[in-house]
């Protein structure tokens, strides 16, 4: 007695620690609902006490939830049926933590001997209730469901039971056991508290009174008896303390298959809650007894198992293979004998020693023989001369190659030419499935030639097509898809304009790169007859500063020009797009169009619907000079307000007489600097009569002619 009390102080005094370091007081007449104020947080949030979702209801406990994935660790009244939204858990001002329903019954949560004045939920995942003294009155870790917390303990003739799965936390078909004996046992539910049903022991039977099961916060797993003697160390511990979790669990599934085995887990905090397997109670998954319910049996492959049905029998439920399996066939009455049975042999299986009659008999015939003779009979399992009779049904089968018995099944006649009628039908449906495959195969086989051989056609022709793309020969035409294929899927974008986007692209057997400018559709809609027309006259446009057209694509809906690529830094100023949207005839000095072109480089008189004429063009070519002149964009709000765009920022310091400001005070001819200037504001001004031809321009920045001071912008354009 004195031990007991001497154990049950020392694992009070560190909980009594543990709730020191961290806790959150939580007072009577506190109410938590499942949809609104659903938990009570842990000092650091990373434990919850209240309503979790189960199905269709919630159900109450303590759960994780500083990991992403929220784990349940604890849970109330486990076997009852999931609560609805509109009840309440209630934290009574008399002391008492019961559940409320809208019709007015109670539902404990925990059994007091007296009043709680105040509740907490502790860092270390226990939830407790004190009195006026402070004192722990009631607390979760003395009630272990399926998972045992670090500075928890699992006393003498406590119990934890698996869940039937990760979302439903009611008792599953597992459990583990601290005896009163010492031994730690795991048995099946329902079974015996006697050897031959147990599947994992420790084995420390007879070795101390009052043993315990613990685990410390450095995942230290071990017994400890009741004078404080570590009995087995089932984990040395060791690992470390900060930012890591550890819990001991009895794994109820993975993967839609039951495990049964303890395990112990560490979650890394610091990693989103990234987990990891310490240690296993067994690493054979066929271990477990039950695992394959009632007449199936478990069958282990590569790390993995899975259950199978006994022959004659088929699962209850195909989809949860360890419901178990039941006959296909019904058994006749004893009159009948023998004569519409046969035994089948199950290798190397065996299952449950419940036999109801043991004959000592020199081979497997005579075994079988007597086996058809008994109508009580419907299972054997002969080795070594004895064949023991069983009947249905039979459970905690298993197959191992270390069995060398031999089990043999009683099937029903009827079943087996069934078996064999079916395997018959097989047979053909996998003949007919074969052959219908093989002509498949024929057929992709002869389209794939035709396709190649018409590709290679193709190819040939397209290859022969490349010629077209010398300097001397105007643009040739391409098909849509053969432009896709020379961008790799208009893969890597060189840039985008208000016509549409530029992307980069290699053709023809030089690998010669170009640029392919998607256009967009909705602009060239009212222009399709003139489209292929402009486009071979404006591949016929030679310039050393122009950017060739090397083809164009006129394919169903789409609208692509080819161009030749210019690298950046290869020394040549070129230019493209800027007056080859619309051609004019000699004899045309204006024309009327929609808005084309990027944004910032178009004149004004395309937005006013004014006629516009070839100063549109010098209007662009001024944008452009201001741009190399500065050194950055047209617009870029990324600059002050007054900055932020270039012609009126650049007007306004050629004015103000601060030009340097426009080159960020560099050292450069400051005349050259003025001279350029200027002439870049005469070619954006508003009025087009007042803008310089494109020849007086030239002749303006080689210097042959005076500049004179260009009118300020703002004054044009309030004229």
């Amino acid at each position: 007695m004195a031990n007991i009390i001497f154990l049950s102080f020392l694992l009070s005094s560190i909980f009594t620690a543990k709730a020191q370091q961290g806790q959150s007081i939580v007072k009577p007449g506190s109410l938590l609902t499942p949809t609104t104020n659903s938990s009570w947080l842990s000092p650091s949030g990373l434990y919850a006490f209240g309503f979790y979702k189960q199905g269709n209801g919630y159900v109450v406990g303590v759960f994780l939830i500083g990991i992403p994935q929220k784990t349940v660790v604890w849970t109330a009244n486990r076997d009852n049926p999931p609560l609805p939204d509109d009840v309440k858990l209630n934290f009574t001002s008399d002391g008492r933590l019961v559940l409320q329903s809208t019709q007015g019954t109670e539902t404990s949560i925990a059994t007091l001997l007296k009043s709680a004045t105040s509740a907490s939920m502790l860092d270390s995942g226990n939830f407790v209730l004190q009195n006026y003294n402070n004192k722990t009155i009631w607390q979760s870790f003395d009630y272990p469901t399926d998972t045992l917390l670090a500075t928890q303990h699992l006393s003498a003739f406590r119990v934890m039971y698996s869940s039937v799965s990760k979302s439903d936390r009611s008792i599953g078909i597992f459990r583990l056991l601290m005896q009163g004996d010492g031994n730690l046992v795991q048995y099946p539910v329902g079974t015996q508290v006697v050897p031959g049903y147990d599947y994992w022991s420790t084995s420390t039977n007879g070795k101390g009174n009052n043993v315990s099961l613990c685990l410390d916060d450095d995942a230290h797993l071990y017994l400890l008896n009741s004078s404080g003697t570590y009995l087995m160390n089932l984990t040395q511990g060791g690992y470390p303390r900060n930012g890591v979790m550890y819990l001991m669990r009895i794994d109820a599934m993975r993967i839609g298959m039951l495990m049964g085995s303890m395990r112990l887990y560490s979650h890394n905090l610091a990693q989103n809650g990234n987990r990891s397997v310490l240690w296993a109670s067994t690493d054979d998954e066929c271990d477990p007894k039950g695992i394959c319910g009632l007449n199936g049996f478990c069958v282990t492959s590569n790390q993995d198992f899975d259950c199978i049905c006994l022959l004659g029998f088929a699962f209850v439920n195909q989809s949860k293979k360890t419901s178990g399996c039941e006959r296909n066939f019904t058994a006749e009455s004893c009159e009948v004998g023998s004569l519409r049975y046969t035994m089948e042999a199950v290798p190397n299986t065996t299952w449950e020693n419940a036999n109801f009659s043991i004959l000592l008999l020199p081979t497997k015939e005579d075994c079988i023989a007597a086996c058809l003779g008994d109508y009580n009979c419907e299972a054997v399992l002969f080795k070594n001369g004895e064949c023991n009779k069983q009947r249905l049904p039979l459970r905690f089968g298993r197959r191992s190659q270390s069995e060398s018995n031999v089990a043999l099944i009683k099937v029903g006649m009827y079943y087996k030419a069934m078996s064999s009628k079916k395997k018959l039908r097989v047979d053909i449906l996998i003949i007919c499935v074969s052959l219908v495959a093989f002509a498949f195969i024929v057929l992709a086989i002869s389209g794939i030639a035709i396709y190649r051989n018409r590709v290679w056609a193709y190819k040939s022709i397209s290859n022969h097509g490349n010629i077209v793309l010398g300097e001397d020969i105007a643009p040739r035409s391409f098909t849509y898809a053969e432009l896709e294929k020379v961008t790799d899927g208009f893969k890597e974008e060189l840039g985008r304009g208000a016509f549409g986007t530029v992307y980069k692209g290699v053709i023809g057997n030089d690998k010669k790169v170009v640029a392919v400018k998607r256009l967009d559709i909705k602009l060239l809609a009212e222009r399709e007859r003139e489209f292929q027309t402009e486009m071979r006259v404006i591949g016929r446009t030679h310039h050393k500063n122009l950017v060739r057209l090397l083809g164009y694509c006129h394919d169903g809906p789409n609208r692509l020009l080819v161009y030749e690529y210019m690298s950046m830094g290869h020394g040549c100023a070129k230019i493209s797009d800027f007056g080859l949207a619309k051609l004019l005839n000699p004899e045309q000095t204006k024309t009327f169009t929609d808005i084309r072109g990027t944004r910032g480089y178009v004149a004004p008189e395309w937005h006013r619907k004014s006629p516009v004429t070839v100063k549109v063009d010098v209007y662009s070519f001024g944008v452009v000079l201001l741009e190399i002149i500065c050194c950055r964009k047209n617009v870029d709000y990324n600059l002050s307000e007054e900055e932020a765009i270039l012609e009126e920022w650049a007007c306004h310091c050629f004015e103000t007489g601060e030009s340097d400001k426009l080159v960020n005070d560099e050292d450069v001819d400051k005349g050259q600097l003025e001279r350029m200037i200027k002439v870049a504001i005469w070619c954006i001004q508003d009025e087009p009569s007042i803008r310089p031809s494109m020849k007086k321009v030239l002749l303006m920045l080689e210097g042959t002619v005076e500049i004179l001071i260009p009118p300020s912008l703002t004054i044009v354009t309030t004229m």
